[in-house]
């Protein structure tokens, strides 16, 4: 039996202050501090949301230590929900469309890929379907900018993934680092 995921979120910088331990998914940690600026994860990953119910901008973050969120990941103080990734270990596959509701040319993906419109001609990505595995794509290519975490189901529009265009430069997996 492997370890058991934890996040611990602090008030303060350089882990001081207030604390709050999550070891699953939180839609509204706004009663348990007031703002984030340390975070710690002991075991796992995990995504971050600026808002409450997975919304806003999203961090990936993975076993470590992050002793000034706004410094270190590009964080705020305003730290409102968390979601954990599950282990996962298997093949990884995901069906990615050029419109809305699964429709249009689509490709598949079994791989990372650095640059959506190098490698598969594509300049605007509407829907997907994760069949299998942990994604996290980004709006830019080589795994740079806003990024969104993706796990097993359909996404029929880009907003849907919490994307603000179907503009996305790269996506890669999410290995089981535990």
């Amino acid at each position: 039996m492997g370890k058991v995921k934890k996040i611990i979120f602090y008030e303060d910088t350089n882990f001081q202050g207030r604390s709050h331990e999550c070891s699953s998914d939180c839609a509204d940690l706004h009663n348990y501090f007031n703002r984030c600026n340390s975070i710690r994860v002991e075991n796992g990953c995990f995504m971050v949301y600026e808002r409450p119910n997975y919304l806003g901008n999203q961090y990936y973050l993975r076993r470590g230590e992050y002793s000034d969120n706004q410094r270190e990941i590009g964080l705020s103080d305003c730290v409102r929900s968390c979601r954990m990734i599950p282990q996962y270990q298997g093949s990884y596959r995901m069906r990615l469309y050029e419109r809305y509701d699964l429709s249009g040319k689509m490709h598949e993906l079994v791989d990372d890929c650095p640059n959506l419109q190098e490698h598969l001609s594509m300049s605007e990505l509407n829907s997907c379907k994760v069949m299998d595995g942990h994604w996290l794509m980004y709006d830019q290519p080589n795994y740079k900018g806003k990024m969104y975490y993706l796990r097993p189901g359909e996404y029929h529009r880009y907003s849907d993934w919490g994307g603000v265009s179907p503009r996305i430069g790269s996506i890669r997996r999410i290995p089981d680092l535990s």
